[in-house]
């Protein structure tokens, strides 16, 4: 397993880093590219979806998961 790698995005025009593995990255940007959007609204939209008791981290991990559940389960 990789260690997580800490990328900026631009939320709300205000810059946050993230930190996740690099898998993660790689599907979250692979998810960005099928709903042909920017990575930073992707991640903007995963933000203001999100409670407060969840870091953004934690919600892109679980966006990521629920994606690819959702997709295997329509096949």
């Amino acid at each position: 397993m990789s260690r997580p790698e800490k990328h900026s995005l631009t939320l709300k025009g205000h810059r946050t880093s993230v930190s996740l593995e690099s898998d993660f990255w790689a599907a979250f940007r692979e998810i960005a590219a099928e709903m042909n959007m920017p990575i930073n609204a992707l991640a903007a939209e995963i933000d203001a979806a999100r409670g407060v008791e969840t870091g953004l981290a934690s919600a892109i991990r679980l966006h990521v998961l629920r994606h690819y559940r959702e997709k295997r389960n329509a096949d």
